[in-house]
């Protein structure tokens, strides 16, 4: 079970909850990999402007300062307002997508397009901390950029990587939920809401506040007439798990070329997911991603029986988040939140890990004379990929015993007064004779594994 940690929005974990972290980053990296993608990390920290400049999120970064003891370095409230509105203070990133944009731009150069990488790095966000929630948290991200135009397949691609990755962890059902965000507004432009970025960020609130209220916004703020606002609510309904939203979009009697254009590539998407990820894709036309650099397809994944922990995946196409002149680099990518999953597979207990420590074999110690050939014999079981402690003290052999119980140390290594080797199973009690040049334990005792629930 996750414990709560002492510092709110700043989870910590202990050595077992860890080693279940690492089993999902590991096999992120192992698909993401597979797929060809590289690996790349970049700096922690990015200028306000860069890190403000797509998007209404000013209120979730934390800014960066330096503590000052003299008076005249010290700086005022009023000064900390200033520093927030100067576009190259600096903050942590909020986000892997708008860094990776910036490091595109910056080392085009020596890039090969499209470029394909996956990050995975800590964010921060300056949030309220609630279940999902965290101040610090990681985020696994791939990406495709292209230099100039990047295929709309790579959005077809995005979508099944992630359906991969995301089977291949200890997590509930899932379902991508998938829209256009050029279907959404052309429909908005063809029912005469001009203002289409207005328009998508109320829609992005429909399950946070009901479609009442998100009604009254688009009439309030937008100016939408009554049939205007019914009309996007209806688009907001319409939810397929294959192509038959095509034509119920169509049936509402709207017409516009940027409309047909986001019913195609939306069709695309699913059209593949249901050939090579069936029951994990939906076409969802209320997701529409609050954040106003995605152009395109957006992506939001929830776990089946766990709505209300929100997205654990998210993202979609962007074509001019980054751009160095007239030379523009469009891309197309999804964000996975792995402390958001981490969290729900400790708090619902859905894995565990096979054992605390990575340890397999703790030698002991006849004496304390007996440490320098205790050594020898561990770093022959270590050569092995055999991971191996020494005892600390030459304690009674039942105390040695317990302490790797403690640990959770599966085996103990013992050598007598003449160089005979012995190595027990502590949790069955039995005790064999073993040489350390050729001796292993079980392949599922060799490893830390992380089963299932």
């Amino acid at each position: 079970m996750a414990r709560t940690a002492s510092l709110s929005g700043f989870p910590e974990w202990l050595p077992q909850e860890r080693l279940v972290e690492l089993h999902v980053l590991d096999t992120l990296r192992k698909t993401f990999e597979l797929h060809g993608f590289s690996s790349i990390e970049t700096r922690a920290v990015e200028t306000v402007g860069q890190l403000l400049r797509k998007g209404e999120i000013d209120k979730e970064v934390y800014g960066l300062s330096r503590l000052q003891d003299d008076e005249e370095d010290s700086r005022s409230s009023t000064t900390d307002k200033a520093d927030k509105a100067d576009p190259n203070a600096l903050a942590l990133h909020f986000d892997l997508t708008v860094p990776f944009a910036r490091y595109v731009v910056e080392n085009a150069g020596y890039l090969a397009f499209p470029f394909r990488r996956y990050q995975i790095q800590k964010v921060w966000r300056g949030e309220r901390p609630q279940e999902g929630r965290a101040r610090e948290f990681t985020q696994a991200d791939i990406d495709v950029v292209g230099d100039g135009e990047l295929p709309f397949r790579y959005d077809v691609e995005i979508a099944l990587v992630i359906a991969e990755a995301l089977s291949a962890l200890p997590i509930p059902d899932f379902r991508l939920r998938i829209n256009n965000r050029k279907l959404a507004e052309g429909f908005y432009r063809g029912i005469g809401l001009t203002d289409t970025a207005g328009v998508l960020r109320s829609i992005d609130k429909l399950e946070k506040i009901g479609e009442g209220k998100v009604a009254e916004l688009l009439k309030s703020e937008l100016g939408a007439s009554d049939e205007q606002a019914a009309l996007a609510l209806k688009l907001a309904t319409i939810r397929t798990e294959d192509t038959s939203f095509v034509e119920q979009v169509r049936a509402l009697g709207v017409t516009d070329d940027l409309l047909e254009e986001g019913l195609s590539e939306l069709q695309q998407v699913i059209e593949a997911a249901v050939q090579r990820a069936p029951g994990k894709v939906v076409a969802d036309l209320s997701i529409a991603r609050g954040l106003d650099y995605y152009t395109g397809t957006v992506v939001e994944t929830v776990l089946v029986g766990h709505e209300q922990l929100g997205s654990i995946c998210s993202g979609g196409r962007y074509d001019a988040l980054a751009s160095k002149g007239n030379r523009k680099f469009p891309g197309v990518g999804l964000s996975i939140g792995v402390t958001r999953l981490v969290s729900r597979i400790l708090s619902q207990e859905l894995a565990t890990a096979t054992r605390a420590v990575p340890t397999a074999v703790l030698v002991a110690l006849n004496n304390d004379d007996s440490w320098s050939a205790a050594q020898d014999v561990a770093a022959q079981l270590r050569g092995r990929g055999i991971a191996t402690e020494v005892a600390a003290k030459a304690e009674k052999f039942g105390k040695q015993i317990k302490f790797a119980d403690r640990r959770g140390i599966p085996f103990v290594w013992f050598t007598d007064d003449d160089g005979k080797h012995q190595v027990k199973d502590i949790r069955s009690g039995v005790q064999v004779d073993a040489d350390p040049a050729t001796w292993s334990p079980s392949e599922e005792d060799l490893h830390v594994r992380v089963i299932t629930a």
